[in-house]
């Protein structure tokens, strides 16, 4: 028997899709922008922070499709909805953020080694890269104004991130070409981005990760929850105790739970459920919640029906 979800999960998750459309339309037009600026300043810089938006804007199509995903019902065969598609949405932004630092690491070294390979007009840098400056500080604004703490829109606001400071290296890589001729910056603010960028995803990856493995939720202790429900009036014993995410924000828990017959006969299993489910609610903040309320005379029959498995 269980409980049921937090009655604002679906509106939020409808206010963040709203949220990926804005940033959508502004990560298109500064693709454009900058592309445009590239060929107008013969900027690789630009053409690569251009390319880096593209990405970007790819990863946004796909949380937003995992997101209208996650808000399809359930089937027979998909009981849990399709919650997990934003996890594996979250997932392929993190593989393409640590792709993209990759050949941000390359193509600084490659910079570094052919230093006079391209010449670049700085002012036209500086001003283009203005734009995407100014464009990605409103898509990062828009995206952290989230309470829903959907890993979706973290991985996107990552990505928003690291465009940001990709627009700020640029921008000062510009002014160190414009005033002292150093085409060095150029490299350097390459090898810059991609030690900003690993860090992020490598922990988007492995909070990925976590959700699909099934671990405990962060910040879940399940002795903690085990020693709190046995102390509840009437609890023998809880045992196959297993807790999980199912997506971002939607932890889960599932408990068989011993009860004197004295507690079955006074509250009734209808009763001891809720007060099980309220406990778990109030002091961990588990909204899902399932429990398996048994007799003390079943545990002797579980026993039996383990020894003889």
């Amino acid at each position: 028997m269980g409980a049921g979800h937090g009655h604002g999960h679906a509106a939020g998750r409808a206010a963040d899709r709203s949220r990926l459309r804005l940033v959508l339309t502004i990560t298109g037009v500064v693709l454009v922008v900058e592309l445009v600026g590239a060929w107008l300043a013969s900027s690789l810089a630009l053409l690569a922070d251009a390319g880096h938006l593209a990405t970007d804007a790819a990863a946004v199509v796909v949380a937003l499709g995992a997101s209208y995903m996650a808000a399809r019902p359930g089937g027979p065969r998909s009981t849990f909805g399709y919650h997990r598609a934003e996890i594996l949405a979250a997932l392929a932004n993190a593989l393409v953020l640590l792709v993209v630092c990759g050949y941000l690491a390359y193509a600084g070294i490659d910079r570094l080694r052919h230093p006079g390979s391209v010449e670049v007009d700085a002012g036209l840098l500086i001003a283009f890269a203005a734009v995407g400056l100014l464009a990605n500080a409103v898509s990062l604004t828009v995206l952290t104004r989230s309470e829903t703490g959907s890993l979706n829109l973290r991985a996107t606001a990552l990505e928003v991130t690291a465009d940001l400071v990709g627009s700020c290296t640029a921008l000062a890589a510009g002014v160190v070409i414009a005033l002292t001729d150093w085409v060095h910056a150029d490299a350097i603010a390459s090898l810059l981005i991609a030690l900003l960028i690993l860090p992020r995803s490598w922990t988007l990856l492995r909070e990925s990760a976590t959700v699909l493995l099934e671990q405990a939720p962060a910040g879940l202790d399940l002795e903690d929850v085990r020693r709190h429900v046995a102390e509840m009036p009437g609890v023998v014993e809880v045992h196959d105790l297993h807790a999980w995410t199912i997506t971002s924000g939607i932890p889960s828990l599932s408990a068989h739970v011993t009860v004197t017959d004295e507690a079955l006969a006074e509250h009734g299993v209808g009763g001891i459920l809720d007060r099980l489910c309220e406990c778990v609610a109030s002091h961990f903040d588990v909204q899902h919640a399932t429990f398996q309320v048994e007799p003390v005379s079943h545990r002797a029959h579980e026993d039996l029906g383990e020894m003889h498995a």
